[in-house]
């Protein structure tokens, strides 16, 4: 790999809905079954179902809020992919250098993949791309080439 890789990201709405279509029905089939077990014999297990929800709910918002719609201040935006490793840019303008120990890891689907790796400062970082979050299917193809080589 001779030269840098540049990529801008964009948000993914189609892949929003998707996920609010997931996240919305589970949450709310469970917050329903733990409000129906509360006011039963089983109050031990609504405890558990009120934990779940929460979990969930935050996995959800999480998922949308950063992967999805990119608004939170630690998304990544942009990235470029060179010999030296990858650096992404993140939404509050911070750039992390993920210089050592970079592993690209792809799903079978490929409709995503991820990246791991340690920055600068010795913190681990994990970012997900998905495939609607760049604006052609070439450049997510070309991206995922381009990653290859941390594999």
């Amino acid at each position: 790999m001779a030269k840098e890789f540049h990529y801008e990201l964009i948000q993914d709405k189609k892949g929003m809905y998707w996920d609010l279509l997931l996240y919305i029905p589970t949450v709310v089939i469970l917050a329903l079954l733990s409000a129906q077990l509360w006011y039963s014999s089983n109050q031990n297990f609504a405890y558990l179902l009120v934990f779940l929800t929460t979990f969930i709910a935050l996995i959800g918002f999480n998922r949308i809020a950063k992967t999805r719609m990119m608004i939170l201040p630690q998304a990544p935006i942009a990235f470029a992919v060179s010999k030296k490793g990858v650096s992404l840019t993140l939404r509050n303008e911070t750039v992390v250098e993920l210089a050592k120990d970079v592993r690209f890891f792809s799903d079978f689907a490929g409709k995503s993949f991820g990246l791991t790796g340690i920055d600068m400062f010795g913190k681990k970082q994990q970012f997900v791309f998905n495939r609607g979050q760049f604006a052609a299917e070439g450049e997510f193809n070309d991206a995922k080439a381009a990653l290859r080589a941390f594999k």
